[in-house]
């Protein structure tokens, strides 16, 4: 479930307005801006935006970008921006770093549905010139290039129909390669990056049943692998997306200081969607509410933003 609260009836006309009015004069009213965005949905946050330009000739994105800093300003943009257009941004961001994120790619690819993920591409394309998997393929090598662009490239069937039979045989491909420590092996990758969700769920469960651990515990090993790292994230996304989110949220408030980019990716990719569920997930594990954390970890109209997305202001 979602954690946003969005009010039934909009004035579109009236939220422009609010917004140029808390751009302009002496200093940015960024509460205004909160009260407006922080309660809009993603249909919602578009037609406000085509507001605002009709209204100003002016891109409301620009203008915020230029008015709002740091952390805050992060968050919002990625907020205001169409689903599909901020996962072209953060797949951008994470190829582009020194040190590629290969969890963000990872995690775009195996937990959005075979559409959002086809839009992600598209939208990725129209603000790059580049295709998402063809910069994916540019900025690594080896196996893990292998993994990512077969990931990244996938067009998966999104129905629930399961084979059983199918299920049972790779669970036995997945279980000799584990075995034999042949982790980068073309039919793992194969399996990963074809195969539906549901088929992919039914072979893991076959794998739990027959070997008596799930899949994901006999894959712990050298945290210095990256290939074995990613495909670990790769199997956690498909088996609970939840629980793999959960953990993000985890790592990004536990570390010495905390890591703002996960923590708001977190929150802003999944408030329209499931952070209902995460939330609760995340204070079964740590015994602390999720935004109660956020609410010590973060600061200012940054904390104030998280915590109008969680539910909370």
């Amino acid at each position: 479930m979602a954690t946003i609260d969005v009010p039934h009836q909009v004035s579109f006309l009236d939220d422009a307005e609010a917004l140029r009015k808390a751009c302009q004069g002496w200093g940015t009213d960024e509460k205004a801006i909160i009260s407006v965005l922080g309660h809009r949905n993603a249909a919602q946050r578009k037609q406000i935006r085509l507001a605002y330009e009709q209204l100003y000739q002016e891109d409301l994105i620009k203008r915020l970008e230029s008015e709002l800093t740091g952390d805050f300003e992060r968050a919002a943009y990625r907020w205001i921006l169409d689903p599909a257009d901020r996962d072209a941004v953060l797949a951008n961001v994470a190829i582009r770093k020194s040190s590629p994120d290969h969890h963000v790619i990872i995690e775009i690819s195996c937990t959005r549905s075979p559409e959002e993920l086809l839009a992600a591409r598209r939208a990725y394309q129209a603000r790059y010139r580049h295709s998402l998997e063809e910069d994916v393929a540019a900025h690594t090598k080896g196996d893990i290039r292998k993994l990512l662009v077969a990931l990244v490239s996938a067009f998966r069937y999104d129905g629930e129909e399961i084979n059983t039979r199918l299920a049972h045989s790779e669970a036995k491909i997945l279980h000799d390669a584990i075995k034999d420590k042949a982790f980068n092996h073309e039919e793992v990758i194969r399996i990963l990056s074809t195969r539906n969700k549901m088929q992919i769920m039914a072979t893991f469960n076959r794998y739990r049943d027959d070997q008596g651990t799930p899949i994901s515990k006999n894959l712990l090993g050298d945290s210095g692998d990256e290939f074995l790292v990613a495909l670990r994230t790769a199997i956690r996304c498909f088996n609970d997306p939840k629980k793999y989110f959960e953990k993000v949220l985890r790592n990004s408030i536990k570390k010495m200081g905390t890591d703002e980019d996960a923590l708001t990716r977190v929150i802003v990719t999944r408030a329209e969607k499931d952070l209902k569920d995460i939330k609760d997930a995340y204070h079964k594990r740590n015994s602390v509410p999720l935004d109660q954390a956020v609410a010590k970890e973060a600061s200012g109209d940054y904390k104030d933003f998280l915590l109008a997305l969680l539910g909370k202001a």
